[in-house]
């Protein structure tokens, strides 16, 4: 053949340039010889230079730069050569090559030829890329008959460039440098999630990287990837040579590993089966890899997880089969073909973050607007006849509730199917859907009517085609819980196919088999369609019980999670399942049920489902997005009652998710519904403008919040067109957002129409002069506003003058009330700009707080600060700060209140003193904040000169100035000099306190820490605190005291009077230093207790009491004590002269010193109660101990903890004990620990416990015979043993030989039932047996039979416990009540959970008339099988009229009855009569203030009340105002639960009144009480004396709260927790850092 040339169109010169790397690359890979005929094309005198050159990269990179300068013919010839003789080329540059080197076939080769290979020819290299090409035209030939195959159905044409997806990207934290100005970082939201809108066809435009294309169902994902497919197919993606769309929906039938080849070309495969073809073309892919795009469509069908890339193995081989979740995983995650793009479709909840793929991307697809849901339906009905058309599309765009559902394309297209449906029946009341089921019921019927041409017999559809819709929706269940949507013909009868084809509800689909061979399925006509058919198999199968149903009854959350990023398979059968149980679907239910008595069975079902979501809307705990599905299935069930509790939460918190139209429209229906004000708070979530117009539908909605960088002009604009509309709106916040000037004048010109606004915040914007200018004019115009806020944006100095100056020139804003002003820190005011708003300040009304941090202000302005602060009557705090932003808001109820702040600054004598002097005359409450200073010693003693004058003051904060030890202890000797002191708290350069009450303090505390005292500074704190005799705590923690010092403050402790506590922790001290300790209780008479730890969690503490001392305690934990140091502790405790209990913890003991401490611990009279915890004891030196107190006549309680203890290590332990040791009187074991209780006198044995200690029935076996020995026994207790046959046999052989016993409880874990039955046969029958107690035991029918008889024969029974207890028939239940109610001489019964039917209740109700002597009743959460009298309220009834009989009630327990008001009014009856009654809780009874008013009085008789449970219910502020009154004639209630319910401010005061009066309260819990002023609740704690545990969670307090909560804490002495969760409050507050606080979940 001959070789001949052809013309290369473009710049070869320029070609060579551009592709010199990859030449260089090549020619350094090939042989010599291949070098050598390229060598022989360049000049002689070049040629000489380049082999001169020794390294051989060096002379190819010559040889190309060489050609690069050369002529087109000699370059030519170059590629030419390069093309013919070199391996292995990359296939991009071979495809440049062959073009330029261009052959003709059957042309003669030149001389050249005759050397080469044959593999080497040009004629083998051409086909490789007619391969290529042929293989791609085939490839876009399938891909765009796939797109055909899809858009069948479609209404109008897909354009990409005009459909619109969101981009997501998560901004990253706020910039933290004090010197960048706060507007610089006001784009980057910290930790939220930005987007921005961008084309579906720029999704290709860029490669290589990794896009995740998220859509809820219906949205079009799968039809908008095959238009991607179809676009490239015709040419409008050039950079995508090669596309493989695939769906996970096909992937699921494949269930053998396969490399990424044989996954390619399986589905997509090469021309005629060509081996050579295949083989080119994924050389091609591996070489190419950025040319390449794959597709996997519908991850949320995919029935397994892609594999977590640390995970997967190095797949350095593409070959290597795979299973197919590594597969892919390994291509998102740049395993393999790193730069390939990859393009992934699934739902928003199934959307994983591929696990951190570089260069992945997240978009949404945005639904259709207004318009967009206008154009579809009119292009629908558009051949359907123009007055269809008109009254159809008019229907939808006036149907709030289609129109909301339409915004998704997929249910546009549905209701617009359902709208045909109905316009086509007969007549002509139309009945419109009111939620998405009912619409799908429309369209089943549609589906329906189709089977016969639209022809319709009498009978109606569903009855006609009852059978096959039951088959069908078994068929998509079945589906949903084997992750199926593509269903085989073997798994569909001929029958059924024939039936879905016909109706459109089935779709035959084209299938590819693992085997490469082609096959048909079929799949339901969209994955919606299979949810619906699946719930109408849940409501209607009587093969579904309703265990199996509530189990699909769980909410979803829209939240995802990197540990777990795809959930279950479907995300739509629960709000079907919802949508099912309205009122409107029942008679379609009935038809498709199909039997006698089908109505009643129907309605249980229906109600079993609406009770499953009253569960749900009765939790505190459900997150924002969980709170929305709630709301769409409550919207869904159409139940006024359902959707009235969910929508009596005060507030909807909405963070980071997108809200559509349906979730809105929801959210209207159940706050709609309330009928009470409600507070949206919005944060981070994606709203299409559109949506905001469904706002105006929440009627009661008071308070709007907006807080997220997405919410900008544009939006702050279309929240413009409907402010006006919310009639009811008070509170709007546009916070945290992109609001510029241009979209606050708009929002400031709309609240213009919105006269009861009283609440505005637009904090943390971009807001400048004009725009804060433009809110102050408006502030002039609503007469009602009491609060602005504006800090946090890019107002100038002028700007704040100006503002200033037009707020005190407008007349209304002295009525408005303008409670706080924070826009005046960080800006330049100077001295002369704060005097001209302190002269502004008598014309700004009730203004409370000037913050002038960080302005230039010095010392003299600060002067003048503190003088307004004094004279000024409604100023309240000034700031002049180095950097804070902190608000006070007035708070109602407490005394005025004043602040002045002055940080980061030198005060020098001269100042301190003019200063404190303006401060003496403030009259008001005040607070001072010196933190930050440089303060000399004069300057210090300035100010506690003057402290004492200053009459006023509650609070001097001197936290980081940095004090040595003599200034710190001046500060200590205010103690002495000022009575008012009741805490000094001195940190070294940390916080700094000085607390002061308004009289006489009672009690004072001295805290000290991180200073450095030596034995002189000892001696000078001690003399000033011999001069303070109220001194209740001294801290003197990490002082470096060591041994010395400590023994130094030891010699002085009797002098000083302290009433509570020394603590000396931290200061390094040795065994020595602890023996120092433990001498005080020998040298202090009121020393009580010594608690040293010298191991990693170091304590040093002594106690004190001033009544008189009973005994001693003494606490030595992690001393490792040598024998010399337990000889003289031994000293030391021998000379106490009270009874001691000591405790010894992690010491590590030798075996020597151990058995001698051991045998002293015995011989010391003055010990009574000994703890050794964690020491390392064995089981022989727990004997020896035991065996050696046998000879010690007097009470010991011995209490050993070591971790072994457990077990049959535990029993055997126990077992030798009681052989050795006969003066044993108690033993009980919990967890790993063992308490034994010894006398002096042989008295009987009369308890043995084992909690929880890991025990096996087999374990039991040696403590048989000791037992069978105890004939005194009274009290056996065995809790969470795991029973077994042994352990059967051991209670069959011990209980006959306990005669003596009266108290048996038995909690069992995995007994079996014919365990059980023998356990029951030998429960003790005897006279004095009186308390039994099985709780939590599945006795099943036999055990059930057994207990019931012998409950007959246990005639002095007093108290049962059969909590929990399951696993019997109707008949044995009944049996067992009948043994039961036999026992009259019962005085307490507790059945809480356990399941009876209603004749077990009228034996039960029956039986409570003979009953006379009961005290304690639970019956919580008793659940009574097949009862419809009972779920209605008769059988309540007639259980609460057993009551009657009822005179010495104690405690009562009825949670969780939903008795209602009919209930709770039958109870009252009787409540007078219980004058003894102790405890009531009847939480979750749907009591309402008609009832719960009545109730409240009757309790007023009960005057020893005092456990009070009403949480969960629905009382209002009447039930508040009787509670009030109730509560002071209860002088011994110590706890009351009144969370979840519905008191609102009102009643939150009224409860104020009854709470100053409860000096017995303990526990106090308001947890979500619908109100978010409950500082007059924390106000009042105050006057709880004993107060120690308090929830005021869920209820949106702010700051004011906290401030209260401040206040108080110091007088709540005995308060241990006060929890705070979800209420918007700044914990970092330096007031709030008491340890007691509880802000988790905040």
């Amino acid at each position: 053949m001959r070789m001949e040339m052809v013309d290369w169109p473009g710049d070869i010169l320029s070609l060579v340039a551009q592709e010199a790397s990859a030449l260089v690359e090549l020619l350094c890979e090939q042989n010599s010889g291949v070098l050598d005929r390229i060598f022989a094309l360049v000049e002689p005198k070049t040629l000489d230079h380049i082999q001169s050159l020794t390294n051989t990269r060096e002379r190819v990179s010559a040889i190309v730069d060489y050609f690069k300068s050369s002529d087109r013919n000699s370059c030519t010839r170059f590629l030419t050569t390069v093309y013919q003789y070199s391996e292995n080329i990359p296939f991009l540059l071979e495809t440049t090559l062959v073009s330029i080197a261009g052959y003709s076939p059957g042309t003669n080769c030149n001389h050249t030829c005759d050397t080469v290979d044959s593999s080497h020819s040009p004629n083998v290299k051409r086909p490789r890329l007619d391969h290529l090409q042929s293989y791609t035209d085939a490839l876009k030939s399938m891909v765009l008959q796939k797109h055909e195959s899809v858009a069948q159905a479609v209404v109008k044409d897909i354009r990409l460039e005009d459909t619109w997806v969101y981009l997501r990207h998560r901004n990253p934290p706020r910039v933290k440098d004090k010197t960048i100005q706060p507007q610089v970082s006001l784009d980057n939201h910290e930790g939220e999630e930005s987007e921005h809108k961008v084309s579906v066809e720029s999704l290709l435009k860029t490669t290589s990287r990794v896009v995740t294309l998220l859509g809820q169902a219906g949205s079009g994902k799968t039809l908008l990837v095959h238009c991607l497919g179809r676009d490239w197919a015709k040419g409008s993606f050039p950079s995508v040579h090669l596309l493989f769309l695939l769906e996970f929906r096909q992937l699921n039938l494949i269930s053998r590993d396969l490399s990424l080849k044989e996954l390619l070309f399986l589905f997509y495969p090469a021309c005629d089966d060509d081996e050579e073809q295949r083989d080119s073309v994924f050389e091609f892919i591996l070489s190419n890899p950025e040319k390449v795009c794959f597709i996997f469509d519908g991850y949320d069908e995919f029935r397994a997880k892609l594999t977590h890339p640390e995970k997967l193995e190095s797949i350095s081989d593409p070959n290597k089969p795979l299973p197919m979740t590594n597969l892919i995983s390994g291509l998102c995650n740049r395993k393999f073909l790193s730069d390939c793009t990859v393009l992934v479709t699934c739902r928003p909840r199934d959307a994983t973050d591929m696990f951190g793929s570089p260069g992945f991307i997240t978009c949404e697809l945005q639904g259709f607007d207004r318009l967009g849901v206008k154009e579809y339906a009119e292009q629908y009905f558009h051949k359907k006849g123009d007055e269809l058309k008109k009254k159809a599309v008019n229907l939808l765009m006036n149907n709030r509730h289609l129109l909301s559902m339409s915004h998704v394309p997929g249910l546009c297209h549905i209701c617009c199917v359902c709208m045909e449906h109905l316009f086509s029946s007969d007549g002509t009341d139309l009945q419109l859907p009111t939620s998405l089921t009912q619409i799908y019921m429309q369209i089943l019927l549609a589906f329906l009517k189709r089977i016969n041409g639209g022809v319709v017999s009498g009978i109606s559809l569903l009855q006609r085609y009852r059978s096959k819709i039951v088959e069908m929706s078994q068929l998509a269940l079945k589906g949903l819980e084997e992750s199926t949507i593509v269903f085989m013909d073997t798994d569909v009868s001929p029958e059924l196919h024939d039936f879905g084809v016909k109706s459109g509800i089935l779709s035959r689909v084209k299938l590819t088999r693992e085997d490469g061979s082609s096959g048909y399925g079929f799949t339901f006509m969209h994955l919606t369609m299979q949810e619906f058919l699946a719930a109408l198999h849940l409501m209607t199968s009587q093969n579904i019980t309703e265990s199996q149903l509530k189990k699909k009854l769980n909410l979803k959350t829209r939240w995802t999670t990197k540990i777990d990023p795809k959930s279950v398979f479907t995300d739509s059968l629960h709000v079907y399942v919802c949508g099912l149980a309205a009122e409107a679907c029942k008679s379609s239910l009935v038809q498709l049920k199909g039997a006698e008595g089908t109505t009643a069975w129907v309605q249980k079902r229906q109600a079993t489902v609406r009770n499953v979501l009253l569960g749900f809307a009765g939790s505190t705990s459900q997150t924002g997005p969980k709170i929305v599905e709630l709301c769409r299935c409550a919207h869904e069930t159409q139940d006024a009652k359902l959707a009235r509790a969910i929508g009596s939460r005060p507030q909807f918190e909405l963070r980071n998710i997108r809200l559509n139209a349906v979730d809105l429209d929801s959210l209207a229906f159940v706050t709609a519904a309330a009928d009470q004000n409600v507070c949206l708070d919005i944060g981070g979530c994606s709203i299409d403008p559109d949506c905001l117009e469904i706002l105006p539908s929440f009627k009661k909605v008071d308070h709007l919040i907006f807080r997220s960088r997405k919410y900008d002009d544009k939006f702050a604009e279309a929240l413009c067109g409907i402010l006006c509309k919310l009639q009811a709106l008070q509170k709007l916040d546009f916070i945290s957002g992109g609001l510029t000037d241009v979209g606050v004048v708009k929002l400031a010109r709309a609240l213009k129409d919105c006269p009861h606004i009283t609440h505005l915040n637009v904090s943390d914007n971009s807001l400048k002069d004009e725009g804060i200018t433009e809110i102050a004019e408006t502030l002039c115009r609503l007469p009602n506003i009491v609060s602005v806020l504006m800090g946090k944006n890019s107002i100038s100095t002028d700007g704040i003058l100006t503002l200033i100056e037009r707020m005190s020139a407008c007349n209304s804003v002295q009525k408005v009330h303008v409670e706080y002003v924070d826009f005046l820190s960080n800006n330049s005011l100077g001295n002369k700009g704060l005097k001209k708003i302190l002269d502004l300040l008598p014309k700004l009304g009730m203004i409370q707080e000037i913050n002038v941090s960080e302005n230039g202000v010095d010392m003299d302005g600060v002067v003048m600060l503190a003088a307004a602060l004094c004279n000024q009557k409604n100023l309240r705090k000034v700031d002049a700060r180095h950097n804070s932003r902190q608000l006070t808001p007035n708070v109602t109820g407490i005394h005025l209140h004043k602040k002045l702040s002055l940080t980061h600054s030198d005060i020098k004598p001269f100042y301190m003193t003019k200063l404190c002097k303006q401060l003496v005359k403030c009259e008001n409450l005040l607070d001072i904040e010196f933190s930050h200073l440089k303060l000399s010693k004069e300057s210090v003693e300035k100010l506690m000169s003057i402290l004492p004058e200053m009459s006023s003051l509650q609070l001097l904060n001197l936290s980081h100035v940095d004090l040595s030890t003599n200034e710190a202890l001046l500060l200590i000797r205010s103690l002495a000099d000022c009575q008012r002191v009741t805490a000094v708290e001195l940190r070294h350069q940390a916080e700094a306190f000085i607390k002061f009450v308004p009289e006489k303090a009672e009690a004072a505390i001295c805290k000290l820490t991180e200073y450095e005292l030596r034995k002189s500074n000892v001696e000078k704190l001690s003399r000033i605190l011999e001069n303070c005799p109220r001194l209740s705590e001294l801290d003197l923690s990490h002082n470096l005291l060591r041994d010395e010092g400590v023994k130094c403050f030891v010699d002085y402790l009797p002098k000083l009077k302290i009433s509570s506590s020394v603590s000396l922790t931290g200061n390094q001290i040795t065994q020595v230093g602890a023996l120092h300790l433990v001498n005080s209780m020998n040298t202090c008479e009121k020393v009580v207790a010594v608690e040293v730890s010298l191991g990693v969690e170091d304590q040093s503490l002594i106690k004190f009491v001033q009544e008189h001392v009973n005994g001693k305690t003494l606490r030595l934990r992690e001393c490792s004590f040598e024998v010399i140091h337990l000889k003289k502790l031994v000293e030391i405790m021998n000379r106490c002269p009270r009874l001691l209990t000591l405790e010894l913890s992690s010491n590590s003991l030798h075996s020597q010193g151990l058995l001698s401490l051991l045998d002293s611990l015995v011989e010391l009279s003055t010990i009574q109660t000994v703890k050794l915890r964690k020491n390392g004891l064995s089981s022989e030196q727990i004997e020896y101990f035991v065996k050696q107190l046998s000879s010690c006549h007097q009470h010991r309680d011995i209490r050993i903890d070591e971790p072994w203890l457990t077990g049959n290590a535990v029993a055997s332990l126990i077992a030798k004990c009681l052989n050795l040791q006969q003066h044993i009187k108690e033993i009980s074991v919990n967890h790993a620990s063992i308490n034994i209780i010894t006398e002096g006198n042989s008295s009987p044995r009369s308890t043995f416990v084992f909690d929880d200690c890991d025990i096996e029935g087999q374990h039991l076996t040696p403590l048989t015979l000791p037992i069978q020995k105890c004939h005194a026994l009274q009290d056996l207790k065995f809790s969470q043993l795991k029973m077994d046959r042994k352990g059967a046999d051991f209670f069959s052989a011990v209980i006959p030989f306990l005669r003596n016993l009266r108290n048996l409880t038995l909690d069992l874990k995995g007994a079996a039932e014919d365990d059980v039955a023998t356990l029951m046969e030998a429960l003790p029958k005897t006279t004095s047996f009186e308390s039994l107690s099985l709780s939590q035991l599945v006795l099943g029918d036999h055990g059930t039979a057994v207990l019931g008889r012998a409950l007959q024969s246990m005639p002095n029974l007093k108290s049962i416990n059969l909590s929990q207890c399951s696993g019997w028939t109707a008949a044995r239940g009944r049996d067992l009540v009948r043994g039961l109610v036999q026992c009259v001489s019962l005085s307490e019964i507790r059945l809480d959970s356990v399941i009876l039917d209603e004749e077990g209740i009228t034996i039960l109700a029956q039986g409570f008339s003979c009953l006379t002597s009961l005290r304690r009743l639970s019956l919580n959460k008793i659940r009574v099988v097949t009862s419809e009298t009972f779920v209605n309220g008769t059988g309540i009834l007639y259980l609460l009229a057993s009551f009657k009989g009822f005179r010495q009630m104690e405690e009562i327990e009825l949670e969780s009855w939903r008795m209602g008001d009919s209930g709770t009014c039958e109870l009252v009856k009787y409540i007078p009569s219980w004058t003894e009654l102790v405890k009531l809780s009847l939480s979750d009874n749907n009591v309402t203030d008609q009832a719960g008013e009545k109730l409240l009085a009757a309790l007023s008789h009960c005057k020893v009340l005092q456990k009070l449970q009403l949480s969960k219910n629905q009382l209002g502020q009447a039930s508040a105002a009787k509670l009030a009154q109730v509560v002071p004639l209860l002088p011994q209630l110590s706890e009351l639960n009144l969370s979840e319910n519905q008191f609102g401010q009102q009643g939150s005061m009224s409860l104020c009144e009854g709470l100053m009066s409860t000096k017995a309260l303990k526990i106090l819990h308001l947890t979500s009480i619908g109100s978010s002023d409950l500082v007059g609740v924390a106000s009042s704690l105050k006057h709880c004396p004993s107060i120690e545990d308090v929830s005021l969670s869920w209820n949106l307090c702010d700051d004011s709260l906290a401030r209260t909560l401040a206040e108080i804490l110091p007088l709540c002495t005995k308060l241990k927790r006060l929890e705070l969760w979800r209420n918007p409050i700044a914990k970092e507050d330096e007031n709030l850092k008491d340890q007691r606080l509880n802000f988790a979940s905040v």
